[in-house]
């Protein structure tokens, strides 16, 4: 991954830490899928944290010059993707996160990404 995807996504990463997303996922899906290099998966408590959580990264793409290239989901607030071309972000209400389970779908064992500011509960990929 190059250093800027990995700025793109620990920039993106850090605003959802910061605004207490929970269970933060980073995922290296390049050898995957020709979609995306990176996904971002994360919870939220309640639909307004899981809006909240949106706006955050639209503020701190925008001020980065960036916007996403597709959003879903907004207007409900139980599941949203951003589209950031190098990564797809999945911000989900706690109950769809666990009913879709998409870490079991992208994780292969060996492409979780470490997020520094998060601590040892990820494993370099």
């Amino acid at each position: 991954m190059d250093d800027v995807v990995k700025g793109l996504l620990t920039g993106l990463a850090e605003q959802l830490y910061d605004k207490h997303a929970q269970d933060i996922v980073a995922l290296d899906v390049a050898h995957l899928t020709i979609l995306t290099e990176s996904m971002l998966i994360v919870s939220g408590r309640s639909i307004p944290h899981v809006k909240a959580l949106h706006e955050s990264l639209e503020d701190w793409l925008a001020l980065q010059g960036k916007a996403p290239r597709r959003r879903e989901g907004v207007r409900e607030g139980r599941w949203i993707v951003l589209d950031c071309e190098h990564v797809i972000v999945h911000i989900f209400h706690e109950q769809e996160r666990g009913y879709y389970n998409l870490e079991r779908l992208w994780m292969d064992g060996a492409n979780r990404i470490n997020l520094p500011f998060i601590g040892n509960i990820a494993v370099e990929a």
